[in-house]
């Protein structure tokens, strides 16, 4: 009889508390949610392939593919080897310069009010510049850690002075600033620190009695919960219910975010692999962004082009390489403003064809994501551990050009 590859579990009892590289491995993949074929798929490898490491008919992979492995089931390499001492960070998560001021900024509290806080609209502004930034081309990562802290601050302190209409403002906008804070730590050693974010984001969305400011806050918390057992249920469940809290009717604002949180739920159902689902919702977005028009949200980005690069990184969740590929020579990334967003989706193309074994076309996309956003490509998961792959394995075509990104990304050679 030939081997399962269904979504079925085996009868292999595993026990409580994992011992083996190939029982963490299991452990990891159960926790996210994710079936052999999904994971094996994600990792260019075969169903039988995981399913021999995680019986221990295969042991520890080389480097490249342990930290492949170890991406796509989010987690740290050591939760898989249980070796402490090999650290990732030079492969996987690279800590910015600017991380120890942003971690002293969101853990210190403001409990006494400001005499005199700054106006209102003065402190919204300022959110508005901040995103402006983060959007902006250039070292987006460096240049908003320098606002961040006094923004954090100040919003805090003012949020403590005002009362009524003017302090709901203020929470709104202290939401937003926290959503940039989320965007900085991602891809980041620090994962407590995205956690306290999102929930303090939350519960800003919520003071402020904000049906957008929640579904707003709704969108990023699904991201951070990939990190909890029940992930999809609870991405999708939050999702859905910001969703019902905001207006119907064709206000940019509600549409926009009603948009942004069908895409979040057809991302949820992706990583599970069920793809009847991740396409309805994707297809409810992009309803959703055809009421808008030429129009995309200002910091939100959501808007038609949003939608339709998204669908890459369906496609190569699902994983479908062949339509994650079609879909991004299908993309005008053009129609997304927003330099960062724009080189995240190249990153993703490149994660199509390398998912259709086209490691040529994968770096030729690195490398002009790293052109469109350096500090994007820098501290993106995918982007090192495959040019940190591809340097030392890659065809010889290409291998030169992967240790000139390599060094541009600040990798040092896989040992």
């Amino acid at each position: 009889m030939p081997e399962r590859t269904d979504t079925a579990p085996d009868n292999t009892d595993t026990p409580e508390e994992p011992t083996t590289f190939g029982q963490r491995v299991r452990h990891a993949r159960e926790a996210a949610g994710r079936t052999r074929p999904v994971v094996g798929g994600l990792i260019g490898r075969s169903p039988e392939w995981v399913k021999a490491i995680e019986t221990g008919r295969l042991g520890i992979p080389r480097l490249p593919l342990l930290l492949r492995l170890a991406d796509v089931l989010d987690v740290e390499m050591a939760d898989l080897t249980g070796d402490e001492r090999l650290a990732t960070s030079s492969y996987t998560k690279a800590a910015h310069s600017a991380l120890p001021k942003i971690r002293a900024a969101l853990t210190r509290y403001h409990l006494t009010p400001t005499a005199e806080p700054e106006a209102v609209r003065v402190l919204q502004a300022r959110v508005r510049r901040a995103w402006t930034t983060w959007h902006a081309a250039g070292e987006h990562r460096t240049a908003v850690a320098e606002l961040l802290p006094g923004l954090l601050t100040d919003l805090q302190k003012a949020a403590r002075a005002y009362d009524g209409t003017d302090r709901r403002r203020v929470l709104v906008a202290l939401t937003e600033a926290l959503h940039l804070v989320q965007l900085y730590l991602a891809f980041q050693p620090a994962p407590e620190l995205v956690m306290l974010a999102s929930d303090r984001a939350m519960t800003a969305a919520q003071d402020a009695d904000s049906p957008r400011a929640i579904a707003s806050a709704a969108w990023y918390a699904g991201h951070t919960l990939r990190g909890t057992g029940d992930r999809h249920e609870a991405r999708v469940d939050l999702a859905m219910q910001a969703a019902g809290l905001l207006r119907a009717g064709d206000d940019p604002e509600d549409v926009a975010r009603r948009g942004l949180l069908q895409l979040a739920v057809a991302l949820s159902y992706a990583k599970l692999g069920r793809r009847g689902d991740a396409e309805r919702h994707w297809d409810r977005a992009g309803e959703a962004a055809g009421r808008l028009g030429e129009y995309a949200h200002p910091y939100l980005i959501f808007g038609q082009g949003m939608v339709d690069a998204y669908a890459i990184t369906i496609y190569a969740d699902l994983p479908h390489g062949r339509e994650a590929v079609r879909a991004a020579e299908a993309v005008d990334l053009g129609g997304v403003p927003s330099a960062t967003r724009r080189s995240f989706h190249m990153i993703e193309t490149a994660r199509a064809y390398s998912l259709q074994r086209e490691p040529v076309s994968a770096v030729h996309m690195l490398k002009r994501a790293y052109d469109e956003s350096p500090e994007t490509a820098q501290f993106n998961t995918f982007t090192r551990t495959t040019v940190t792959e591809l340097a030392e394995t890659g065809p010889a075509l290409i291998r030169e050009e992967a240790r000139a990104l390599r060094l541009k990304l600040g990798l040092r050679p896989a040992a």
